[in-house]
Parts: structure tokens; C-alpha cells; sequence
């Protein structure tokens, strides 16, 4: 794993810790403590919980790397672990919502308190490798960060008043550009991270891909071309279907996107319910019915060789975290490959494998990519719930591909 040095001002260190952490604490402002306890399904969590879990990973990772170091709360380990198993055992994941103790305050306090512990190390300075797992422990808030408004957004829209987590800007006319494809770099290209900032063990080792010749969209695939999918029977046509996919849909009973009304004019968001933006990337699709839409549109999804070499030439510019909209926008139209950053996590054609010579990191840590390369497919971008410095050309996401309840959308590709 590369990380940036620590050689950095210890003031410039201790501010970015907190910066971060204060933000996860931020994102809950206005939530209460019954929101932050349901857990609406098994894949979700509850907002405490990710409150208390992020906090553990510096406990059990940054403080614990001092033998003498000795947990106040040792039995909390067991209900704030989520699955590393060479740490010790865990609470059942889809039982996280019955935590009613420790209580939201006892939380916070335990936050409070490793918090200034974890300060106070910066401040006295790091070995290389506590470095190492200081910057992996931010890196893991800013993903929780993203989780934890999927989570709340999902427990949310299961409440029958479909309330409002925050309220969301007027907005004004919309457009987009048409679609057009982009025609890719043809032949060996390399892929995977090269610079001295922090990556992912699954983002390396770096290495030469083949690409044959190809195209992207220039843009996101919107609300109302996935709508005229729907509309054109896409979901009861089982030749558009992956097997597993079509199962999913008949088992499911799905129709069209997670949180679109049943009329398609309206979707629920995290400002409540709102009239479909039609040119605003669709959003909250699983891989099948990316997959799906792609072979009704006559295209196919890009592979992620073809993804990561067409962004590594942009500039991570987008709409993330920080515009605080927390949803997909419409884009004003523009030459060159657009909204490649932020907005929605765009589905690839490619499975979540190991690249050639991947070497998981040792020790527990190793627990952290590596042993889910199974049965799930990448994504690639970040979305409107990613914090800006958190995303790059290389990040590898992954999910199962019935998800969908993350901000995940479509980028079309073709063969040439």
C-alpha cells in the first residue's frame, strides 16, 4: 500500500484527522437517535453503528499497535467489528440494529476519547507504518462517510412518510448533451496506481492491459433514456436479462430503478420525495439492470482498463460530497468525456479479480480488499456521496450485482 508521508507540518496532520472525522459527525447533524439505530435490511447498517465501528478501526489498528495499550470498552470489540476475523469474533451483521446499547452518547464519548488519543500520536510523530494505518483509517471514515448516507437514505425511504434528511437547493432548468461515443486508446496501455498517494492494495500492482478498439459515452445514461427502457417492457423482456439477473427481477418483483415512484415522475432522494430530473443520470441501478439496459441501448458496459485509461488524463472534478446535494445532477452540455468523477459510481464490465502479481497487505489489514474478490464487479468514479480526496483514476469500488442501493449509475461502451 503507498501512502503519503507524514513528513507533512504534525499541525497540517492533526487538522486533516479531525477535518475528518468532524465530517462524519456532520453528516449526522439533524439526525436523531432513532434514525441512527434502524438498520432497514442486512446489507445496510445503522448510523451508530458506523459511528462506533469507524472509531474501533483506530482503536484496534492505530492505538492497539502499542502492546501496552489497553481498550477501556474491550467488550465493545466484539459488537464494533465487521469482519476481521484474525482480530477476534463479531456481532451477526444483520442484527447491528438491535444494538441499543451502548447508547448514541456512549458513542459519541468513545469517539471523543480515541480521537484525542489518535491526536495526541500525531502530535508526538509516526513510524512509517502507524503512518500507513493512520492514513488507511481516514481513507476507511471517508468510505463509511458514503455509507452511512446510502444507509440513512435506504432507512429513510422504508419509513411510509418518506421524511427528509436535508433539504435540497432549488433547482433550475436542466439540459444535457446528446449522446455521443468517444473512441479509446487502441492497443497495451497500463493501468493500476502509480503515484506516491495513498491507494488501495487492489489498485496495484501497476501493469500493461490490451484494448482492443472501443468507445465511450461522453456522458451518463439519464433518467429518461432508462425510463424509455422501462417503459419499452425492459423488465418483463428475459432476453435482456443475465440468468441470475432475470431471477432477481422476478423474485424481487423490480420495475425500475430502487426509489423511483411507480409512475416514473418521481423518485425519492435524501431531500424527499422529487419530481425525475430527466436529465440527471440515473441512479441507485444494480449491475443486471445496467447490464440490461446496455444490451437494450445496443451497446455494452466499458471494461475498467477502458475507464480508468480514458479518466486518467481528467481532472477529479465533480459533483461529490462536498456540493452537498447528495444526488445526481444534470450536467450542462460540453465537449470531451463528461462527469467522469462524482454524480453516480459507474458499473464496469469487469469482475472484481486480483490484477497480476496482487499482494494482499499482511496481517489483519490483509482482511480488508482482497478476500471479497469473488462474485462482485467494479465500479469506477466516486458519486455525489464520495468525498472529493477520497477518489482517483485507479480506486477500485466493488459490489454484488443485484446492489442497489448505492449511488451507482451507467456509462455506455461499444466495440469498434
Amino acid at each position: 500500500m503507498n501512502v503519503p508521508a507524514f513528513a507533512i507540518h504534525i499541525e497540517d496532520a492533526v487538522a486533516r484527522f479531525m477535518r475528518i472525522r468532524r465530517q462524519t459527525l456532520a453528516l449526522c447533524a439533524g439526525l436523531s437517535g432513532e434514525d441512527l439505530q434502524v438498520q432497514s435490511m442486512p446489507d445496510a447498517s445503522p448510523g451508530k453503528w458506523h459511528l462506533a465501528h469507524t472509531t474501533w478501526f483506530f482503536e484496534q489498528f492505530v492505538l492497539g499497535y502499542d502492546p501496552a495499550y489497553r481498550s477501556p470498552n474491550a467488550d465493545w470489540h466484539y459488537l464494533f467489528n465487521s469482519y476481521y476475523e484474525s482480530v477476534g469474533s463479531m456481532h451477526a451483521r444483520p442484527q447491528r440494529g438491535l444494538l441499543s446499547r451502548p447508547s448514541l452518547e456512549d458513542i459519541r464519548d468513545y469517539r471523543a476519547r480515541v480521537d484525542e488519543a489518535v491526536g495526541e500520536l500525531l502530535v508526538r510523530g509516526l513510524d512509517a507504518t502507524l503512518a500507513a494505518r493512520v492514513e488507511l483509517g481516514l481513507q476507511h471514515e471517508q468510505q463509511h462517510q458514503e455509507l452511512l448516507l446510502t444507509d440513512i437514505k435506504h432507512a429513510l425511504w422504508c419509513n411510509p412518510l418518506r421524511p427528509i434528511y436535508r433539504k435540497a437547493a432549488a433547482r433550475g432548468e436542466s439540459r444535457t448533451s446528446s449522446m455521443r461515443f468517444l473512441p479509446g486508446r487502441q492497443g497495451p496501455v497500463d493501468i493500476g496506481h502509480e503515484d506516491a498517494g495513498f491507494a488501495y492494495d487492489n489498485e496495484s500492482p501497476r501493469h500493461t492491459v490490451w484494448l482492443s478498439a472501443h468507445a465511450l459515452a461522453n456522458r451518463l445514461v439519464t433518467n429518461a433514456e432508462y425510463a424509455a427502457f422501462v417503459r419499452d417492457g425492459g423488465y418483463r423482456e428475459a432476453g435482456l436479462w443475465l440468468s441470475d439477473g432475470w431471477a432477481t427481477v422476478q423474485r424481487e418483483g423490480w420495475q425500475h430503478p430502487l426509489y423511483w415512484q411507480d409512475d416514473l415522475s418521481s423518485e425519492f432522494t435524501l431531500a424527499g420525495v422529487q419530481a425525475l430530473d430527466p436529465h440527471a443520470p440515473v441512479c441507485h441501478i444494480s449491475y443486471f439492470e445496467a447490464d440490461a439496459f446496455a444490451r437494450w441501448a445496443d451497446a455494452r458496459l466499458p471494461t475498467e482498463a477502458e475507464w480508468e485509461d480514458a479518466a486518467a488524463s481528467l481532472p477529479v472534478h465533480g459533483n461529490f460530497q462536498e456540493s452537498l446535494g447528495f444526488h445526481p445532477t444534470a450536467l450542462p452540455t460540453g465537449d470531451g468525456l463528461l462527469q467522469m468523477y462524482g454524480d453516480v459510481w459507474e458499473w464496469t464490465a469487469s469482475p472484481y479479480v486480483s490484477y497480476p502479481g496482487f499482494k494482499p497487505l499482511p496481517g489483519a489489514l490483509g482482511e480488508y480488499n482482497g478476500k471479497f474478490m469473488n462474485g462482485q464487479w467494479v465500479l469506477r468514479g466516486g458519486s455525489c456521496a464520495t468525498p472529493r480526496d477520497h477518489i482517483r483514476a485507479s480506486y477500485r469500488n466493488f459490489f454484488p450485482p443485484h446492489a442497489r442501493w448505492q449511488f451507482a449509475g451507467i456509462r455506455l461502451g461499444q466495440d469498434r
